[in-house]
C-alpha cells in the first residue's frame, strides 16, 4: 500500500483557503496526500486556529525577527522533522530564495488570483490583483494554481479556473467570487493531482 502523501500549508492570514483544502481532505477529494502541518510566519494568523480545530500540527516561525537565511533554515528544519513531501502556498506572504526553493524542486505549489500571465508577479498580491484587473478593464478573471520557482508567479501552471467579471464588481466583490468559484475549487484539485504524481516517485 502506497503511503500518503506529507502536506504542509503555509499560511499567513485567515486561512480561507486552508479551509478549503482541510475540507477537501475530509469530503476524499484530497485523498493521495495528508496535510500534516501547518506553518504561519505569523503567531496570530486566524489559519493556525483553523488548524487546530481541525487537529493538525501546527508551527509559527515569527519571520519579522529573523533575517531570510535564520527563518528559511528554521522553515526547513521544521519541514524535515514532519517528513514533508508537499509544501502548498495558502496566502502565504514571504518571498521564498531560490535557495530554499531549490530544496523542494517541484513540490511547491501556490494558488494565485488572476489568470497567469496576467496580474502576477512582484508586487501583484490580494486585493491589488483585483483592483488590477477592473482598472484594465477585462471581462475574464479567474485563479491559477502554479509550481513555485525563483521567479514570483513564474512557474510552470497545473490548473486554472476562469471567472466572469460582473457589472458594479468592486475588488472586494470580485476578491470573493474568485475564491469561491475558482481558488477553493482548483487549489485542492490541484493538490491532489500533485500528491498523485509524487506517490508514484516515493
Amino acid at each position: 500500500m502506497k503511503r500518503k502523501v506529507n502536506i504542509a500549508v503555509l499560511v499567513s492570514g485567515g486561512g480561507t483557503n486552508l479551509q478549503a483544502l482541510i475540507d477537501a481532505q475530509k469530503s476524499g477529494i484530497i485523498h493521495s496526500g495528508e496535510i500534516r502541518l501547518v506553518v504561519s510566519n505569523n503567531p496570530n494568523a486566524y489559519a493556525l486556529q483553523r488548524a487546530k480545530n481541525a487537529n493538525i500540527k501546527t508551527a509559527a516561525i515569527e519571520k519579522k525577527k529573523l533575517s531570510q537565511s535564520e527563518f528559511e533554515k528554521e522553515l526547513l528544519s521544521v519541514l524535515s522533522e514532519n517528513e514533508i513531501d508537499l509544501i502548498i502556498l495558502a496566502g502565504f506572504m514571504c518571498i521564498l530564495t531560490e535557495s530554499f526553493i531549490e530544496h523542494y524542486r517541484d513540490r511547491i505549489i501556490n494558488v494565485h488570483p488572476s489568470l497567469i500571465p496576467s496580474f502576477c508577479g512582484k508586487g501583484f498580491y490580494g486585493l491589488r490583483v483585483h483592483e488590477a484587473a477592473l482598472s484594465y478593464g477585462v471581462k475574464v478573471t479567474g485563479a491559477t494554481v502554479h509550481f513555485v520557482n525563483e521567479i514570483p508567479d513564474g512557474g510552470k501552471i497545473i490548473m486554472q479556473k476562469a471567472v466572469y467579471i460582473e457589472e458594479g464588481d468592486t475588488p472586494e466583490t470580485l476578491q470573493k467570487r474568485v475564491m469561491e468559484n475558482a481558488e477553493w475549487i482548483i487549489l485542492p484539485e490541484a493538490a491532489e493531482k500533485v500528491c498523485e504524481e509524487i506517490g508514484e516517485e516515493i
